[in-house]
């Protein structure tokens, strides 16, 4: 139960509330790299990230991914089951992970039980919505190296005075995101480098002066 209450889907629940849920999650573990969920697959059930990153992606015909996005502990995915249909995209995991998977009766009996929670996932889902929109946008509208720059400024975070970025990329997982190759990475992270706008220590990107606006 202590893993659920620090979830913020369930902030503020009583104990009761989050014993019953408690009981009937199934806590289930997969390994790095893991397939969880296939696009297209039907599945009913909600799944609670207790540990772990994963990341949510499209297949084209070719097989080449698109990352719609990337999920850490306290997040959630699976909430898409509430209209009963196929899921929408794959997860896989990007390190070994716990999760807490609760089924559909039990995250609809949730939230009529709990209108809150209902408002907190139809806001996810507005902001999900709004993310592809972005997305398609600026894969339609900016150049590689905006699309390039722009992903770097979304991901990282301030520590200790700097902008780093967490998560410890690939230049094919970059290329991913971004709908390029991984030579292209590759040489925009070389430029950037090589102009002292960025430096990589132990595949972790710091971000040393703001970006210029073209590559």
């Amino acid at each position: 139960m202590q893993n659920l209450k620090n979830i913020p889907l369930f902030l503020g629940l009583p104990d009761s509330d989050l014993q019953a849920i408690a009981k009937k999650a199934v806590i289930k573990s997969y390994e790095k790299n893991a397939i969880v969920v296939t696009e297209g697959e039907f599945t009913k059930s909600l799944y609670v990230i207790v540990s772990g990153r994963i990341k949510v992606f499209l297949d084209d015909e070719n097989g080449k991914e698109l990352v719609l996005d990337s999920k850490g502990p306290g997040e959630y995915f699976g909430e898409m089951v509430l209209d009963e249909g196929p899921r929408s995209a794959s997860v896989m995991t990007m390190e070994p992970c716990t999760f807490a998977v609760i089924s559909t009766a039990v995250f609809k009996g949730l939230l009529v039980k709990h209108p809150e929670i209902a408002l907190i996932v139809i806001k996810n889902l507005i902001r999900m919505a709004r993310g592809l929109d972005e997305n398609v946008r600026s894969l339609a509208m900016l150049d590689v190296y905006g699309r390039v720059s722009r992903m770097l400024l979304d991901l990282a975070v301030e520590q200790r005075g700097m902008l780093v970025i967490p998560e410890k990329l690939t230049q094919q997982e970059m290329a991913n995101r971004v709908g390029t190759s991984r030579e292209v990475i590759n040489r925009i992270l070389r430029d950037l480098t090589a102009g002292g706008y960025i430096r990589i220590e132990d595949r972790t990107i710091i971000i040393n002066k703001p970006l210029p606006p073209r590559g």
